[in-house]
């Protein structure tokens, strides 16, 4: 006799207005046997929302505990059940909990199956009005400038759109990074609050973004990045490396970010445009280059 297993459901949920429930959604939360749910008051706000009740088991499914309650899950879902999970927004697995559990019943041959839902990253890709036809998400960046670097300078070359999800308190910080490491003209969008009464679509180069950013932004945010150009590196030599800076300086750049905007677009380091900046300066003045030139 063949053991018939349960079914894993991945549930999307509305990233704000709540009237983007997917129609299943309701009936999948009604007849579940179990409910895993990243944050079970959250749950319960978004039952009455809908006005429904679950009849199965409700437990908690976070971060926190993820690793611990899959076996118990998986057990669950070898015993018969149908197991539901949803998160507080949008698609579980999906930067959010959920992979473990999906790679844990794949493993044991266990039927998974998803209600699609509401997504911030394909809405905010969408609205965007940069490139779809490719595109990657990067998820969140490190909190440490270092390791976020470090990771920007990773996708510095990659042509397809990226997409970030961000903390509001990060931003600035955020924006700044990128706009050092793929220019301050590479074009963004900051998406707030998607869907939501004050949803915002902030569009423009990164420098302009991350200024804008300092004043403070608040709710959930999405950021769109154009990927680098389709042309490789330009082999430019010193003297257009420094005709290029002193473009973004007339246009009212500031000299740090026309450096790091040129030093982006040409492929070379920050400091080989600076030494060049420099050896202009002080040839004009009939003084000496930069130390080591």
């Amino acid at each position: 006799m063949t053991h018939v297993t349960g079914t894993l459901v991945l549930a999307g949920t509305p990233i704000g207005d709540i009237a983007d429930a997917p129609p299943r959604l309701a009936a999948e939360l009604e007849t579940a046997d179990i409910v895993a749910a990243e944050d079970t008051r959250r749950l319960r706000g978004l039952t009455r929302a809908l006005g429904i009740h679950t009849t199965g088991r409700v437990v908690s499914y976070f971060e926190g505990n993820e690793s611990a309650r899959t076996p118990e899950l998986v057990e669950a879902l070898e015993g018969g059940a149908r197991v539901l999970l949803v998160t507080d927004a949008g698609m579980p697995s999906v930067s959010d909990p959920g992979y473990r559990l999906v790679a844990a019943a794949v493993e044991k041959d266990i039927k998974v199956t998803a209600v699609p839902g509401p997504s911030a990253v394909l809405t905010a890709l969408a609205l965007s009005g940069l490139p779809v036809d490719r595109f990657c998400f990067e998820g969140f960046l490190p909190r440490k400038a270092g390791e976020r670097l470090s990771r920007l300078r990773e996708v510095a070359d990659e042509r397809r759109t990226l997409v970030y999800f961000e903390a509001p308190h990060r931003l600035d910080d955020t924006l700044d990074a990128m706009a050092e490491v793929f220019g301050v003209s590479r074009r963004a969008a900051v998406c707030r609050e998607l869907t939501k009464t004050y949803e915002e679509v902030k569009r423009g180069g990164l420098g302009e973004l991350a200024e804008w950013a300092k004043e403070g932004v608040r709710g959930e945010i999405t950021v769109v990045v154009e990927g680098a150009p389709e042309t490789g590196p330009e082999e430019l030599d010193a003297d257009e490396l420094v005709r290029r800076v002193r473009v973004r300086e007339e246009a009212g750049e500031r000299r740090k970010e026309a450096i790091a905007a040129v030093a982006a677009e040409a492929g070379l380091p920050k400091r080989e445009v600076f030494d060049a900046v420099v050896a202009a300066k002080n040839a004009d003045r009939g003084g000496p280059g930069p130390k080591g030139a």
